[in-house]
Order: C-alpha cells, then sequence, then structure tokens
C-alpha cells in the first residue's frame, strides 16, 4: 500500500472499526442514504473517534468508478495496514492453542481471487493465510471489499521469501500439502488432521517448481466432468472445508 488507501462496502468497513479501528482515519458515507445498519456503522465509527464525513451518491461514484461501495468509503492509514508481520509469524504459530491450520497462496494476482481466498479461509476457521511480497496480489481496495470482511479477521502474513517461509515451518512441525492436478493422491484419501499448510499455486501456472518440491504430498481434487482444473479460490473451498470437516472443529 501507499500513504492511503481506501476500503469500501459495509461488510468491510464494519470489519475494519470492529476489528482495527486504528487503520480508519475517517469515513464517508453517502448522504441521502439513512438505514438502521449504516446508522450503527457511524455510530461505530464515532465511538473509536473517526470522523464522519456525507457526501452525495454521485460524488462517491466519481471517487470510486465502477466501485460498488454500497454508500461508505473508509480511508486507511496506510502505514499501520500490515499488521502481522513476517517476523512475527513464529511467534504467532507457538501462541496457538490448536495445531496450526495455514492457507499459503503462491503467487495469486487477481484480487478478486485474493479476497474470495480470505473470505473462504475466514469461514473454514483457517488460523493465517501466508502470501508472498512480489509477483502476487496485496491487500487492496478490491480484495477487502470481495472478502466481505475477512482482510480484517483472517491474519495475513506477507513474507519476502516463501521458499525459506516453508522451510520454517517445516522444521516447527508444520506439514506442508500442495495442491496439483497431476498430483497421484486424492484429498479424499489424505490425512489432514494434524499442524499443516494447504498450499495452492497462481492462477493457470500452479504452484512453482521450488514450492512444489518443498511441500511434504501433493494431493488432487477429483475431477468427475470435463473440465481439467478449478478457480484457485473454487479450489481453496474444496480443500480448506475437507480439512475443517476432518479435523472436527
Amino acid at each position: 500500500m501507499t500513504h492511503m488507501d481506501r476500503a469500501y462496502g459495509l461488510h468491510t468497513v464494519e470489519g475494519l472499526i470492529a476489528e482495527t479501528p486504528e487503520q480508519v482515519r475517517e469515513i464517508t458515507v453517502a448522504a441521502g442514504r439513512h438505514d438502521r445498519r449504516l446508522g450503527a456503522l457511524i455510530a461505530a465509527a464515532e465511538l473509536h473517534g473517526i470522523v464522519v464525513h456525507r457526501l452525495p451518491g454521485g460524488e462517491l461514484d466519481r471517487l470510486l468508478p465502477g466501485a460498488r461501495h454500497q454508500g461508505v468509503v473508509a480511508t486507511l492509514a496506510g502505514q499501520s495496514t500490515e499488521k502481522f508481520r513476517e517476523q512475527d509469524l513464529s511467534t504467532f504459530l507457538a501462541g496457538l492453542t490448536s495445531p496450526p491450520f495455514l492457507l499459503i497462496l503462491d503467487g495469486v494476482q487477481d484480487p478478486h481471487n485474493l479476497g474470495a481466498c480470505l473470505r473462504t479461509a475466514d469461514a473454514a476457521g483457517v488460523h493465517a493465510v501466508i502470501v508472498p511480497r512480489d509477483r502476487a496480489a496485496g491487500i487492496t481496495p478490491v480484495v477487502r471489499k470481495v472478502a466481505s470482511g475477512a482482510a480484517e479477521t483472517v491474519p495475513v502474513f506477507t513474507v519476502t521469501n516463501l521458499a525459506r517461509t516453508l522451510r520454517e515451518l517445516k522444521e516447527t512441525g508444520v506439514w506442508l500439502y500442495g495442491a496439483s492436478d497431476n498430483a497421484d493422491t486424492s484429498l479424499y484419501d489424505t490425512d489432514l488432521r494434524g499442524p499443516l499448510a494447504l498450499v495452492l499455486g497462481s492462477e493457470g501456472k500452479g504452484l512453482r517448481r521450488l514450492t512444489r518440491e518443498l511441500c511434504d504430498y501433493l494431493v488432487a481434487i477429483p475431477m468427475a466432468g470435463r473440465v481439467e482444473s478449478l478457480n484457485v479460490s473454487v479450489a481453496a473451498g474444496v480443500l480448506l472445508f475437507e480439512a475443517r470437516r476432518q479435523r472436527g472443529v
């Protein structure tokens, strides 16, 4: 992110104010909108000392052309948005009270896919999501909107060297399960109950060679139709909820 960024949409801004109000510098709402949900959001913002501005809906449209802002936009302080630092990952994992359940995205570049993965990770009870800093989507306003608040509830660790992070996870006892269309082992024949990280690759190319080699196991989602692969966010949903089913949580 640059010095300042914006987030928009009711779910997203509600999540920001509830989880990390210190990130929100101000919110701008559509002047002509008066409903209970927006009123509650404004009250929560004011409770945290967040300045509230009102603009005609048309001006919000010009502020964020093409965005479905639902009449509310938050301006963020960019320097404080990276809440979970790479160097704190080991401490975070050590503080968990149950075996780690992680999602690693190896170069997902489409912000819509990243947002959908975060939303699914939140629903599945994932402890944290790990993404590389380079050649991958960051937490943008589009990601926050698609994630519907999950960008604020799921810890996201952005790492400079994914391969190094994978090795460090293995050293702490986390097993790495990579998703691959070419794997011989079915997802449904795989034990996913221990400390684990599910690793998915980028759109189209899948896992990078080194990432694939560092995985302890490669698993495939059985495909019954003619298509050869699933969208990365759909695949993440299948993998994460199979793991959740097995883990009994």
